[in-house]
């Protein structure tokens, strides 16, 4: 979903004023300036719908992602390259990749844009799911709770047909392995290691690729010295990267002074 919002220059000076505490007393001559400028920046979040699957957590290749668990969502930290990994891993789309865009000139105030941007995702399926109920304790069936497709639910101990004594009146998982989608969640919460997920995940899909201008670049090693995941080298005065390893991260052309790298979008 997009939004966008727009302020005219004297909403902006009544918010300095009654926000400013440095101001004089007679304040009816108060006025401020501000040039005409443009901001733009895209920011990877967290929504409420998370499913504490944790993948995000476990794939991300700077550990730039607190792990949930039952009582809080994944976290970005300000470690975060913006690589979009966990934007690709996230089975439910929980995780987002937003551009913040203003604009100001004085005739027409101040313009905010938040735009969400569609990423690709990579593939999920889980192969293979099984609970070994003689493992599982009472813990009130947390692994239930944020089953994105209902595919293991709360049951008594009744309604089981196993060869295992269960505790009467006791709630254990139950699984419906045809709507499992491999997510984890269950896996991830389950405090007793009774859940075994065999599942197959899919490569990266690209969005995204470094333009390296090689006539004005300036040998100044930034690059190199800033990316993560050393893929990208100065060899012989020209930048060379190693599109394999590459993560498609903003390190290198946040770093570079000349402009002479530039991600950009290939769909």
């Amino acid at each position: 979903m997009d939004v966008s919002f727009k302020k005219q220059k004297k909403a902006l000076e009544q918010e300095v004023l009654m926000k400013s505490v440095d101001l004089d007393d007679d304040v009816e001559d108060f006025s401020f300036d501000l040039e005409q400028f443009e901001f733009e920046e895209n920011v990877i979040s967290v929504s409420p719908k998370c499913i504490r699957c944790n993948l995000c957590y476990n794939e991300c290749p700077m550990d730039a992602i607190e792990s949930s668990n039952a009582f809080r969502i994944a976290k970005i930290t300000e470690k975060c390259v913006k690589c979009e990994i966990c934007v690709q891993s996230c089975p439910v789309s929980a995780i987002k990749m937003v551009k913040n865009m203003a604009f100001y000139n004085e005739d027409e105030g101040l313009e905010y844009r938040v735009i969400n941007i569609s990423r690709s995702h990579r593939t999920i399926r889980m192969n293979n799911i099984s609970v070994d109920l003689s493992k599982c304790g009472t813990c009130g069936v947390p692994c239930t709770e944020f089953c994105p497709t209902g595919a293991i639910s709360p049951q008594f101990a009744d309604e089981f047909d196993v060869d295992i004594e269960l505790e009467e009146d006791t709630l254990y998982p139950k699984l419906n392995d045809k709507l499992c989608i491999g997510c984890g969640s269950c896996v991830n919460l389950c405090e007793f290691g009774a859940i075994d997920l065999d599942r197959t995940i899919g490569p990266l899909v690209h969005d995204k690729q470094l333009e390296i201008n090689q006539d004005i670049c300036v040998n100044c090693y930034l690059c190199e010295e800033n990316c993560p995941v050393d893929s990208i080298k100065l060899v012989n005065g020209e930048v060379v990267l190693d599109n394999e390893t590459c993560i498609r991260c903003e390190s290198c052309s946040y770093h570079c002074p000349v402009g002479a790298l530039k991600l950009v979008d290939i769909r």
